[in-house]
């Protein structure tokens, strides 16, 4: 494997802000990092990156997105290898270092060859130097058909312990994350089940009250899905499933930070009350994302992609075209929050919710080398998936 030292550069580890600092990585993990005035008593042999002349970049861990269905011409129902291979390359580039391939809503046997592609994947085709398929986001089609937005409604079903059983067992046990609606009949039971298992039980597409998100959370329920879209809204009689996200802290929530699928006071508004601690970036971004305008295919359906917005014929929001490192710049200036908040959104929070904060999601000797250099600009220039260069548009000595 590869080794490699980056020198001069500031550092956001797991528990402090290090100036002027330098990372060691090797065989894919970090092994050390720390101030450059300790680099001296390190023995080292393999390749220096030197930041020396630019002194406002900064190395943060790399970021996971939880809920992500394509990327540039790819999908994760097209259920290929070739599709999922094309995802991992293009997603470094955003700075995105993780990711769960996500699902959506369609006939039974395109949900199960899209699982059962993705399983063989994760199991077989993890190479260093690619962004890591840590596991499967199934959306739908256990959600409600009145909240369906961009899922086509005739395929939703009830939730189905059944069923998901033998999904999750075609995908080799790696569904980690379940999109359902609670209010729907058989919901309390699979999210005891998901709960049992360590699978994250996600609460979108729903029509629930707050009541029944209530019971919900003592089922086992720890996630919202994309926060505020395609889900019964805050009411002062009836606070529904984005009152309850954003009252209990049992809740994280995902948010698309594109400007477009929350408005920007939203945002703030959302990140004051859940905090730092409570919120994960997404980007739910489909397969038009790194690709011009045009007409695109969303699960048998057309969108068409114009300035940065996804919609359906009849003009619903059908996912985005947004990256991750955008999501991050836009989440600062929208709530003027510190560098090392976006990075809890968008890297540790996810880590702590898939269960693999142990070596991902934060900078710590130990975990897994994904690193993302980002410029003055907070714009990603590098990143490094588990020891490997995975992208560049910089040159430095």
């Amino acid at each position: 494997m590869k080794c490699m030292i980056f020198k001069n550069i500031t550092i956001y580890s797991e528990r402090k802000r290090i100036e002027c600092g330098f990372l060691m990585a090797k065989d894919g993990k970090i092994v050390a990092f720390g101030s450059m005035d300790d680099i001296n008593d390190l023995e080292f042999k393999g390749e220096v990156i030197d930041f020396h002349a630019l002194p406002d970049y900064k190395v943060i861990p790399g970021m996971i997105d939880i809920h992500i269905h394509g990327v540039n011409g790819a999908d994760t129902m097209d259920a290929t290898q070739e599709a999922l291979k094309r995802m991992a390359e293009a997603l470094p580039g955003e700075g995105t270092t993780s990711f769960l391939a996500t699902t959506m809503t369609q006939e039974p046997q395109a949900i199960e060859n899209a699982l059962m592609n993705a399983g063989q994947y994760i199991d077989d085709h993890q190479p260093a130097g690619m962004a890591e398929i840590v596991g499967i986001h199934l959306e739908g089609p256990f959600v409600n058909p009145k909240m369906a937005g961009a899922q086509p409604a005739q395929y939703m079903i009830d939730p189905d312990l059944h069923i998901f059983k033998k999904w999750n067992e075609l995908s080799n046990d790696h569904v980690k994350v379940v999109t359902l609606a609670p209010e729907q009949p058989g919901g309390s039971e699979l999210i005891r089940y998901l709960k049992e298992h360590g699978v994250v039980a996600s609460i979108g597409h729903s029509d629930a009250t707050y009541d029944e998100v209530d019971q919900a959370i003592t089922d086992g329920a720890t996630q919202v899905t994309h926060l505020f879209n395609q889900m019964k809204g805050l009411h002062h009689r009836e606070p529904g499933v984005a009152g309850a996200a954003l009252l209990r802290d049992e809740l994280k929530a995902e948010m698309i930070l594109d400007g477009i699928h929350v408005r920007p006071e939203i945002v703030k508004l959302a990140y004051k009350q859940k905090s730092k601690e409570g919120l994960l970036l997404i980007t739910d971004s489909m397969r038009a994302k790194c690709l011009k305008n045009g007409t695109y295919d969303l699960g048998g359906q057309d969108v068409t992609v114009k300035d940065g917005k996804a919609v359906l014929t009849d003009g619903t929001l059908a996912g985005s075209i947004l990256k991750m490192g955008q999501a991050v710049k836009n989440l600062l200036s929208y709530t003027n929050c510190p560098l090392e908040d976006a990075i809890e959104m968008a890297a540790l929070n996810p880590a702590k919710q898939l269960q693999l904060d142990d070596r991902k999601g934060s900078i710590r000797v130990g975990k897994d080398a994904d690193l993302v250099i980002l410029n003055e600009e907070n714009e990603v220039v590098m990143t490094i998936c588990r020891g490997e260069m995975a992208y560049s548009i910089m040159e430095v000595e």
